[in-house]
């Protein structure tokens, strides 16, 4: 029997729990929830769920400071629920290393999607085993085992960073446009979501370039997308 994909849901108002637990229930997940950041960091600690929801606006410790916590020492995929549709604060989000976000109030059947979407990212194939590793200067990028490296020392990717790399570094030479990583990455519902690209290549350019500013391996193709060199 399959196991069920565990989601910890996470927000200070009891009615907003019990209703994303019956949507998520109905679709077949196991819901965890927890009304606090302090609660929240045990249960993830403790139960390790597939994904988390996430509020941001809770008292003592608010949402980000839950996530930014977590990405100290785990890669699971966290959706963000914030009542704010200002683009600063989604970017804020994901910056900390947010999946993606998703702004109060929404409807059961686009809530339910963001987490469909998310879950295949993190279950999404491996390549073809004909390209088994990509190696760029002093970056390496093993895909069958999800491991980069750099100058020999491994480095810490979200599923989301992973995802978009992988798509870039298999696509190598080639311009991938916005419309194109954005839809492939993330899914066809987020055409217009370009702000979640150019984060995750900042967030990417960090990790793995020598220079960040002077990107080497992702540079920019003005108005059309990225290139992976």
């Amino acid at each position: 029997m399959k196991k069920k994909k565990r989601i910890l849901i996470v927000d200070d108002e009891l009615s907003i729990l019990k209703y994303l637990r019956a949507n998520l229930e109905a679709q077949g997940y196991e819901v965890l929830m927890a009304m606090d950041g302090a609660q929240a960091l045990k249960t993830l600690e403790a139960e390790l769920p597939d994904l988390v929801v996430l509020d941001i606006m809770m008292p003592e410790m608010d949402g980000l400071e839950v996530c930014r916590r977590l990405r100290e020492w785990s890669q699971i995929p966290v959706i963000m629920l914030s009542a704010r549709a200002d683009e600063s604060d989604k970017v804020q989000c994901l910056d900390l290393g947010a999946d993606d976000y998703i702004t109060k109030p929404f409807g059961k059947n686009e809530f339910i999607a963001r987490v469909r979407a998310v879950m295949r990212r993190a279950e999404a194939a491996s390549p073809a085993p004909t390209t088994p590793s990509i190696k760029s200067g002093d970056l390496e990028i093993n895909f069958s085992q999800r491991k980069v490296t750099v100058k020999g020392k491994e480095v810490a990717l979200t599923l989301t960073e992973h995802a978009l790399l992988q798509e870039l570094a298999l696509n190598a030479g080639k311009v991938l446009t916005y419309i194109h990583l954005l839809q492939k990455v993330w899914g066809t519902d987020y055409a217009d979501e370009r702000e979640y690209l150019h984060v995750f290549v900042s967030r990417l350019r960090a990790k793995l370039e020598p220079e960040p500013q002077k990107p080497r391996y992702i540079t920019t193709v003005s108005g059309v997308g990225y290139r992976f060199e």
